[in-house]
Protein backbone atom coordinates (compact mmCIF):
# COMPACT_ATOMS: atom_id res chain seq x y z
CA UNK A 1 0.00 0.00 0.00
CA UNK A 2 1.77 3.55 -0.76
CA UNK A 3 1.67 6.13 1.87
CA UNK A 4 0.64 9.31 0.96
CA UNK A 5 2.09 12.29 2.77
CA UNK A 6 -0.92 15.14 4.25
CA UNK A 7 -0.35 18.74 4.28
CA UNK A 8 -0.72 18.47 7.85
CA UNK A 9 1.84 15.97 8.12
CA UNK A 10 4.45 18.06 6.16
CA UNK A 11 3.54 20.91 8.55
CA UNK A 12 3.76 19.68 11.45
CA UNK A 13 7.35 18.26 10.79
CA UNK A 14 8.33 21.80 10.07
CA UNK A 15 7.27 23.00 13.15
CA UNK A 16 8.64 19.83 15.17
CA UNK A 17 12.09 20.49 13.65
CA UNK A 18 11.96 23.60 14.47
CA UNK A 19 10.61 23.14 18.28
CA UNK A 20 14.25 20.48 17.89
CA UNK A 21 16.26 23.64 17.66
CA UNK A 22 14.94 26.08 19.96
CA UNK A 23 13.39 28.24 17.05
CA UNK A 24 9.85 29.49 16.43
CA UNK A 25 8.54 28.42 12.70
CA UNK A 26 9.51 32.43 11.94
CA UNK A 27 13.27 31.68 13.57
CA UNK A 28 13.01 28.86 11.57
CA UNK A 29 12.91 31.04 8.38
CA UNK A 30 14.94 33.75 9.28
CA UNK A 31 17.67 30.93 10.23
CA UNK A 32 17.28 29.62 6.45
CA UNK A 33 17.49 33.00 4.67
CA UNK A 34 13.67 33.12 4.03
CA UNK A 35 10.85 35.41 4.57
CA UNK A 36 10.36 35.26 8.67
CA UNK A 37 6.55 34.79 7.55
CA UNK A 38 7.29 32.05 5.26
CA UNK A 39 5.95 29.24 7.51
CA UNK A 40 3.01 31.19 9.49
CA UNK A 41 -0.11 29.19 9.98
CA UNK A 42 -1.70 31.95 7.83
CA UNK A 43 0.70 31.05 5.13
CA UNK A 44 -0.38 27.35 4.77
CA UNK A 45 -3.94 28.04 3.74
CA UNK A 46 -4.79 29.90 0.51
CA UNK A 47 -7.66 32.84 0.80
CA UNK A 48 -9.77 30.61 -1.22
CA UNK A 49 -9.02 27.86 1.69
CA UNK A 50 -6.66 25.69 -0.51
CA UNK A 51 -3.33 23.99 1.03
CA UNK A 52 -0.85 25.40 0.29
CA UNK A 53 2.63 23.24 0.75
CA UNK A 54 6.45 24.35 1.49
CA UNK A 55 8.62 24.74 -1.66
CA UNK A 56 11.16 21.75 -1.79
CA UNK A 57 13.72 24.93 -1.85
CA UNK A 58 12.74 25.97 1.52
CA UNK A 59 12.91 22.85 3.13
CA UNK A 60 16.52 22.45 1.87
CA UNK A 61 17.47 26.10 3.18
CA UNK A 62 16.23 24.70 6.40
CA UNK A 63 17.91 21.76 6.36
CA UNK A 64 21.62 23.22 5.59
CA UNK A 65 20.98 25.93 8.11
CA UNK A 66 19.86 23.72 10.79
CA UNK A 67 22.66 20.26 9.92
CA UNK A 68 20.03 18.32 10.16
CA UNK A 69 19.71 15.39 7.31
CA UNK A 70 16.82 14.86 5.33
CA UNK A 71 16.19 11.25 6.88
CA UNK A 72 15.40 13.70 10.41
CA UNK A 73 12.91 15.40 8.34
CA UNK A 74 11.12 12.35 7.18
CA UNK A 75 10.95 10.89 10.69
CA UNK A 76 9.39 13.61 11.84
CA UNK A 77 6.51 13.85 9.02
CA UNK A 78 6.02 9.43 9.46
CA UNK A 79 3.66 9.51 11.94
CA UNK A 80 3.24 6.77 14.79
CA UNK A 81 1.51 3.95 14.21
CA UNK A 82 -2.06 4.17 15.27
CA UNK A 83 -3.73 1.86 18.04
CA UNK A 84 -6.82 3.90 18.43
CA UNK A 85 -8.24 3.69 14.70
CA UNK A 86 -10.54 0.59 14.02
CA UNK A 87 -11.29 -1.15 10.70
CA UNK A 88 -14.84 -1.53 10.65
CA UNK A 89 -17.81 -2.09 7.43
CA UNK A 90 -19.04 0.06 4.86
CA UNK A 91 -22.36 -0.89 2.39
CA UNK A 92 -20.65 -0.87 -1.27
CA UNK A 93 -23.07 0.03 -3.59
CA UNK A 94 -22.52 0.36 -7.54
CA UNK A 95 -23.51 3.58 -9.57
CA UNK A 96 -26.62 2.36 -11.22
CA UNK A 97 -27.92 1.74 -7.72
CA UNK A 98 -27.43 5.39 -6.82
CA UNK A 99 -29.09 6.61 -9.14
CA UNK A 100 -31.97 4.26 -9.28
CA UNK A 101 -34.72 5.41 -6.28
CA UNK A 102 -35.47 3.85 -3.42
CA UNK A 103 -31.68 3.32 -2.20
CA UNK A 104 -30.95 6.22 -0.04
CA UNK A 105 -32.89 8.58 2.31
CA UNK A 106 -33.06 12.52 1.80
CA UNK A 107 -29.15 12.84 3.71
CA UNK A 108 -28.02 10.80 0.99
CA UNK A 109 -27.42 7.23 3.56
CA UNK A 110 -28.01 4.46 1.81
CA UNK A 111 -31.36 2.52 2.99
CA UNK A 112 -32.37 -1.48 3.29
CA UNK A 113 -30.07 -4.25 3.71
CA UNK A 114 -28.29 -6.94 2.27
CA UNK A 115 -25.24 -4.51 0.53
CA UNK A 116 -21.98 -6.18 -0.13
CA UNK A 117 -20.33 -4.32 2.25
CA UNK A 118 -15.92 -3.51 2.59
CA UNK A 119 -13.54 -3.52 5.03
CA UNK A 120 -12.55 0.50 5.77
CA UNK A 121 -10.64 2.20 9.06
CA UNK A 122 -13.11 4.37 10.72
CA UNK A 123 -13.78 7.62 9.17
CA UNK A 124 -13.04 10.89 11.51
CA UNK A 125 -15.30 12.99 8.94
CA UNK A 126 -18.87 10.67 10.18
CA UNK A 127 -20.59 7.99 8.52
CA UNK A 128 -19.60 7.06 5.77
CA UNK A 129 -20.63 4.13 2.53
CA UNK A 130 -18.79 3.07 -0.71
CA UNK A 131 -19.46 3.42 -4.58
CA UNK A 132 -17.85 1.06 -7.04
CA UNK A 133 -17.46 3.27 -10.39
CA UNK A 134 -18.67 1.66 -13.74
CA UNK A 135 -17.72 2.79 -17.10
CA UNK A 136 -15.15 5.91 -18.35
CA UNK A 137 -17.00 9.03 -17.94
CA UNK A 138 -14.69 9.52 -15.00
CA UNK A 139 -11.15 8.70 -16.12
CA UNK A 140 -8.93 9.74 -16.43
CA UNK A 141 -9.37 9.84 -12.50
CA UNK A 142 -11.43 6.94 -11.52
CA UNK A 143 -11.23 3.97 -13.41
CA UNK A 144 -14.04 1.16 -13.92
CA UNK A 145 -14.10 -0.72 -10.65
CA UNK A 146 -12.56 1.81 -8.52
CA UNK A 147 -14.06 2.37 -5.21
CA UNK A 148 -15.17 5.34 -4.03
CA UNK A 149 -15.62 5.99 -0.12
CA UNK A 150 -18.25 9.01 0.26
CA UNK A 151 -19.46 11.20 3.05
CA UNK A 152 -22.59 13.17 2.76
CA UNK A 153 -22.08 14.82 6.27
CA UNK A 154 -18.56 16.04 5.55
CA UNK A 155 -17.78 19.61 5.02
CA UNK A 156 -17.60 20.20 0.95
CA UNK A 157 -15.58 23.43 -0.02
CA UNK A 158 -13.88 24.77 -3.15
CA UNK A 159 -11.25 22.09 -5.20
CA UNK A 160 -13.28 19.25 -3.30
CA UNK A 161 -14.46 15.94 -5.24
CA UNK A 162 -17.68 15.33 -4.67
CA UNK A 163 -20.41 12.97 -5.78
CA UNK A 164 -23.78 14.89 -6.87
CA UNK A 165 -27.43 13.48 -7.13
CA UNK A 166 -30.08 15.34 -9.07
CA UNK A 167 -33.91 14.78 -8.61
CA UNK A 168 -33.72 13.41 -12.02
CA UNK A 169 -31.74 10.37 -10.34
CA UNK A 170 -28.22 11.06 -12.07
CA UNK A 171 -25.80 10.21 -9.87
CA UNK A 172 -22.13 12.20 -10.94
CA UNK A 173 -18.91 12.71 -9.44
CA UNK A 174 -17.08 16.46 -10.12
CA UNK A 175 -14.85 19.08 -9.05
CA UNK A 176 -16.54 21.46 -6.78
CA UNK A 177 -16.19 24.71 -8.61
CA UNK A 178 -18.90 26.60 -5.86
CA UNK A 179 -21.81 26.10 -3.80
CA UNK A 180 -24.70 29.04 -2.61
CA UNK A 181 -27.75 29.11 -1.74
CA UNK A 182 -28.86 28.88 -4.92
CA UNK A 183 -27.05 26.57 -7.37
CA UNK A 184 -23.82 24.01 -7.33
CA UNK A 185 -21.23 25.28 -9.92
CA UNK A 186 -19.23 21.49 -10.53
CA UNK A 187 -16.04 20.56 -12.93
CA UNK A 188 -15.75 17.67 -14.85
CA UNK A 189 -13.27 15.19 -13.99
CA UNK A 190 -13.36 14.05 -17.96
CA UNK A 191 -12.24 16.97 -20.28
CA UNK A 192 -15.03 15.93 -22.49
CA UNK A 193 -17.43 16.54 -20.60
CA UNK A 194 -18.67 20.14 -19.80
CA UNK A 195 -18.94 21.88 -16.36
CA UNK A 196 -22.03 21.75 -15.10
CA UNK A 197 -24.04 24.49 -13.23
CA UNK A 198 -27.60 23.07 -11.15
CA UNK A 199 -29.64 25.04 -8.83
CA UNK A 200 -29.87 23.76 -5.80
CA UNK A 201 -33.93 22.99 -6.36
CA UNK A 202 -32.56 20.19 -8.39
CA UNK A 203 -29.72 18.82 -6.32
CA UNK A 204 -31.02 16.12 -3.57
CA UNK A 205 -27.70 15.59 -1.92
CA UNK A 206 -23.71 16.33 -2.30
CA UNK A 207 -21.15 14.05 -0.72
CA UNK A 208 -17.59 14.49 0.00
CA UNK A 209 -15.17 11.97 -1.59
CA UNK A 210 -12.84 10.64 1.22
CA UNK A 211 -10.42 8.62 -0.10
CA UNK A 212 -10.03 6.08 -3.87
CA UNK A 213 -8.82 2.85 -4.17
CA UNK A 214 -6.25 3.81 -6.69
Amino acid sequence: MTTRLSHAQVWAAIDALAAKYNLSASGLARKAGLDPTTFNKSKRTSPDGRDRWPSTESIAKVLDATGAQLEEFMALITPAPRTDIKSRTLPLLGFAQAGAGGFFDDGGFPVGEGWDEVEFPDLPEGDAYALEVSGDSMLPLYRDGDVIICSPTASVRRGDRVVVKTTGGEVMVKELKRKSAKAVELVSINPDHAERVLPMSDVVWVARILWASQ
